[in-house]
């Protein structure tokens, strides 16, 4: 396709997308290989059936109550269910920043190791090579920091 078609179709797309909706209707043709849009069909045009635009919004869901066959829980059996929850997540949260702690020791003493391969001929550290070699041990300090941050906003989200 030239790039003058490509903008033909281009303009008379977006000529069609700023159209007011008069309720007519718009056709996909296919002339000469090349597709066009047109309110005016021929024997190369098939109609396109397009969703009417909701300007309006969306009414509020009306709050329905409760059935009242629906499974309660006593307050004990909350409170239990609760407890056990924030035991959980402190047992998580405990066991996570231990996995931290390790993973930041293991990264500290990457950083103070400087592999062979890893030397430039003039007494130089290649920094690309280090760096690319360090990352796993950042990505999983990271991801274990990231841990902890969400299973403290749980915590502090409990009742």
């Amino acid at each position: 396709m030239k790039a003058q078609d490509l903008f033909v179709s281009s303009a008379a797309l977006l000529s069609l997308l700023a159209w007011p909706a008069h309720g007519q209707d718009i056709y996909k043709c296919d002339v000469d290989g090349r597709t066009t849009y047109s309110n005016v069909p021929t024997s190369k045009c098939r109609k396109l059936v397009l969703d009417p635009v909701n300007v309006a919004p969306a009414p509020k869901a009306a709050r329905t109550p409760t059935p009242s066959n629906f499974p309660k829980v006593d307050n004990q059996t909350q409170k239990s269910r609760d407890d056990d929850r924030r035991r959980i997540l402190e047992t998580e949260l405990a066991a996570e920043q231990k996995y931290a702690e390790q993973a930041k020791k293991a990264l500290a003493e990457q950083e103070a190791t400087v592999l062979p391969n890893e030397r430039m001929q003039g007494g130089g550290i290649s920094g690309g090579k280090v760096e690319e070699r360090l990352q796993p041990y950042k990505d999983k300090v990271a991801l274990h920091e990231r841990n902890i941050e969400a299973i403290g906003k749980e915590i502090a989200n409990l009742r």
